[in-house]
C-alpha cells in the first residue's frame, strides 16, 4: 500500500489529506478531511484529477480587447495545455453575453468554453 498527501481545494479550509491506495492504486481510505467533500475530492484527485480552466479570449469589435472565459465543467488535468492552446488560437466578435458558448467540445473534452462577462 502507498499513500498520497494532498491539500483539499473544495473550500477555504484547505484540509491536509492523506489518501491510502491499495495494490491496484485504488483509494481505500481518506484521512484529514473535515467534511464529506474532502473525501470525495481526495479519491477523485488520485484516480482522475480534473480542473476548471479560466482564461481570456481575443475579442474583435468590442470596447475591450478580450473577454473572460471558462470551461463549463471540469476537464482532465492533463488536457489543460491543449485547452489553453485552443482558447488562444480563437477569437470571437462582440457582442458577447455571459454564458455564450464560444468553443464547443474544446480539445476533445466534451466540455464547452463559455463567456463569463458581458462585452458590447
Amino acid at each position: 500500500m502507498q499513500t498520497r498527501e494532498l491539500t483539499c481545494i473544495n473550500c477555504p479550509l484547505g484540509c491536509g489529506l492523506t489518501v491510502t491506495l491499495n495494490e491496484k492504486n485504488e483509494p481505500i481510505k481518506v484521512e484529514g478531511n473535515s467534511c464529506k467533500l474532502g473525501e470525495i475530492y481526495g479519491k477523485k484527485e488520485v484516480t482522475d484529477p480534473r480542473r476548471v480552466v479560466t482564461s481570456t479570449m481575443k475579442l474583435e469589435g468590442g470596447s475591450y480587447p478580450t473577454v473572460s472565459v471558462k470551461t463549463l465543467g471540469d476537464i482532465p488535468k492533463n488536457k489543460i495545455f491543449d485547452v489553453m492552446r485552443e482558447i488562444n488560437s480563437h477569437s470571437t466578435k462582440a457582442p458577447v453575453h455571459i454564458g455564450d458558448v464560444l468553443i464547443e467540445n474544446v480539445a476533445g473534452t466534451n466540455v464547452n468554453i463559455v463567456a463569463t462577462s458581458e462585452r458590447i
